[in-house]
């Protein structure tokens, strides 16, 4: 067996481990191409993508990942469709309100709101075959991890590159990631952040509290994992239906 077969084969049997991997519904392609191990593919969540990065990285004998994993999306929509609504998502959100929005189609920019000296951001999103990619600044890593979840809310949405620039630049650390945490479970229609609570240790962010329903156990546990630069999620959020 060749060192790259093995390679191969150790990846697979990784993935075949993770319980929140499902190979057998989403199977993913897995090569090794210049010392990168590549992962193709579709799953079923952000979740699956990013714990099938962290286990294809974690091989030893490899220098890097390259991602091509994408979200299976449950209704295939066209990238102009997603765009709108990654448009109306980012001009309703208030914390983002002093940031001017662009959006590029095939190099042409429109600009959806233009904001005054006191900006605190210049958010440019382009999207391309269901990946959104944003580019341009913002004031805060709160601000860039709010826009990611954003694009990763849209309908139709199989990937998103946030690629945005913290101007002036901040120190990443665990607290942020609790700041930016409570700011899209606020945000989030779907989720009483009230009755959530979250820590975050080594960008592994654990929560707690009381719900309901599943479902809003669920969309809470999705939310963290949209965050820019999240590794894991341990839910502990109980589910207590009315009495």
């Amino acid at each position: 067996m060749t060192e790259r077969n093995s390679i191969v084969k150790r990846v697979h049997a990784a993935l075949e481990h993770e319980r929140r991997i499902n190979l057998h519904r989403y199977p993913l392609r897995i090569a090794v191409e210049n010392d990168a191990v590549v992962v193709e593919g579709e799953v079923e969540s952000i979740a699956a993508k990013k714990l099938a990065l962290e286990i294809a990285a974690a091989v030893p004998e490899i220098r890097g990942v390259v991602d091509r994993i994408r979200i299976a999306v449950a209704e295939r929509k066209g990238d102009s469709a997603i765009r709108v609504s990654l448009g109306e998502f980012l001009l309703r959100e208030p914390e983002l309100r002093r940031c001017a929005i662009r959006v590029r189609t095939k190099g042409r920019i429109e600009t959806l709101r233009e904001v005054g000296a006191d900006r605190s951001g210049d958010i440019e999103a382009e999207v391309g075959d269901g990946v959104i990619t944003l580019d341009g600044s913002v004031t805060s890593l709160s601000h860039k991890r709010l826009a990611g979840v954003l694009a990763w809310w849209t309908p139709g949405c199989r990937d998103v590159v946030n690629s945005l620039d913290v101007v002036p630049p901040e120190e990443d650390n665990d607290a942020e990631v609790v700041d930016a945490l409570r700011l899209v479970l606020e945000a989030d229609p779907f989720v009483h952040s009230d009755q959530i609570t979250a820590t975050c240790r080594n960008y592994v962010v654990t929560l707690g509290g009381l719900v309901r329903a599943d479902e809003e156990r669920r969309r809470a546990e999705l939310d963290a994992w949209a965050l820019f630069a999240v590794d894991n999620v341990v839910n502990r959020i109980e589910v207590r239906g009315p009495a």
